[in-house]
């Protein structure tokens, strides 16, 4: 899931250029199979999905894992029981709040930081409302700033 900025109607211009084809390459000699054991394999050693995907790009030279395996790197972690709790944006920015909360407890007059925190506190209710509807988190699932910081 991709999050618009607040207070624009933009999503920004960095990320990488995909590949035009929807086909696999024809230099690209990875066999489904293999590349669904390589995904298994890195997110056994602890690598997200992105990272995943990054990993198989720059060190195997597969560009897509979709026009291969016909499925998405989650929908492969998802089947063999990898799929971490959280989704890996939600915890980041779980993470970037508890950065800043404890920032914040050591500066207090930190005014710009207060509000960048209250606009990432935002993300989360609006990214875990996303994924409550999804059926990705649970009904019950709720973003407590003290659990968060121990997180």
């Amino acid at each position: 899931m991709y999050l618009a900025r607040l207070y624009a109607s933009k999503r920004g211009k960095s990320g990488s250029t995909r590949p035009i084809s929807k086909k696999p390459p024809s230099w690209c000699k990875y066999q489904p199979e293999e590349v669904e054991s390589l995904i298994i394999k890195l997110a056994k050693q602890g690598n997200s999905a992105s990272s995943i995907g990054l990993i198989l790009r720059d060190n195997y030279g597969i560009p897509l894992i979709k026009p291969i395996t016909g499925k998405r790197i989650n929908e492969i972690l998802k089947k063999s029981d990898l799929l971490p709790a959280i989704p890996e944006d939600l915890d980041a920015l779980l993470r970037k709040a508890s950065r800043l909360r404890k920032h914040l407890e050591k500066n207090r007059q930190d005014a710009s930081n207060k509000r960048a925190l209250t606009l990432i506190e935002s993300k989360i209710h609006r990214m875990s409302d996303y994924y409550k509807n999804k059926g990705i988190l649970s009904e019950n699932w709720k973003y407590v700033p003290a659990v968060a910081s121990v997180v």
